[in-house]
C-alpha cells in the first residue's frame, strides 16, 4: 500500500517511512481489521471515521513537518493522524490533540500508548477554538470540515507555519493549504475532499 502511495504521489520518503512505523491496524475497530489497509475511510463509532490513507499521507506530505516541530492536530479520531505526526516530529517535538468527544479521546490516547507515543498530548474540547495554551505552532492539521477557517487557528500558527484543513459545505469540501507569512496567509487549493463537518462555535453548529 505505502509504494502505491509514493508512486501516486500522494506520499514522500518520510511520510512513507512514518507510515511503515505506525501500524494501522491498532486504529480501527476490531470488526475492520482486515480493511486496515484499504484506501477508504472506516468507521470509528460516533459517527466518525478514520481518513483513507492516501487522505493521510497526502495531508502529512502537505504539512512537511519536520523534527522538533510543535503540531495542533484539531480532531483527534481513534488518534493515527496523531501518530504519524509524532513520528514525523521524532522525540523533541510534540503533537496536542483536540477532541470534542471524550469517549473518542480515551480510544485515541490508548491507541497511540500501544504505539509506542508518548509526545503526545490529549485535550477535550472545542476545536475551532484551538488551543491557545500551547501556541503558537508550526504545523496546524484539522481533520474535519469547517465552513471557514477559524480565526483562532490561524491566530495561533506560526509565521511560515503552515495550517491545512479541509472548507466547504457538509457534503463536499476543498482541502485548503495556508502558509502564513508577514504580509498575510497565502492559500491553495489542493483537492476536492470528503470529511465529517467539525463541529464548534466556529465551525458547524
Amino acid at each position: 500500500m505505502i509504494q502505491l502511495l509514493c508512486g501516486q504521489g500522494y506520499a514522500d520518503d518520510r511520510v512513507a517511512k512514518a507510515m511503515e512505523k505506525v501500524p494501522r491496524e491498532l486504529f480501527v475497530p476490531s470488526e475492520y481489521a482486515r480493511s486496515a489497509y484499504s484506501d477508504t475511510p472506516l468507521p470509528i463509532g460516533f459517527g466518525q471515521t478514520i481518513s483513507a490513507p492516501s487522505i493521510v499521507a497526502f495531508m502529512s506530505k502537505s504539512l512537511d513537518v519536520q523534527e522538533g516541530m510543535k503540531i495542533l492536530e484539531i480532531g483527534s479520531g481513534s488518534g493515527y493522524q496523531a501518530a504519524i505526526l509524532a513520528e514525523l516530529a521524532g522525540n523533541s517535538g510534540a503533537v496536542y490533540t483536540v477532541e470534542r468527544i471524550p469517549e473518542l479521546i480515551e480510544l485515541a490516547k490508548t491507541n497511540v500508548e500501544k504505539a509506542g507515543y508518548a509526545n503526545v498530548k490529549f485535550i477535550e474540547g472545542d476545536g475551532t477554538k484551538g488551543y491557545a495554551q500551547e501556541a503558537p505552532y508550526d504545523r496546524i492539521i484539522v481533520t474535519a470540515a469547517s465552513p471557514s477557517i477559524p480565526d483562532a487557528l490561524l491566530d495561533q500558527l506560526k509565521d511560515e507555519g503552515k495550517l491545512i484543513i479541509p472548507v466547504g459545505s457538509r457534503i463536499f469540501q476543498d482541502l485548503e493549504l495556508v502558509v502564513k507569512t508577514r504580509f498575510g496567509e497565502e492559500t491553495s487549493n489542493l483537492m476536492p475532499v470528503v470529511f465529517v463537518p467539525l463541529i464548534g462555535e466556529f465551525g458547524y453548529k
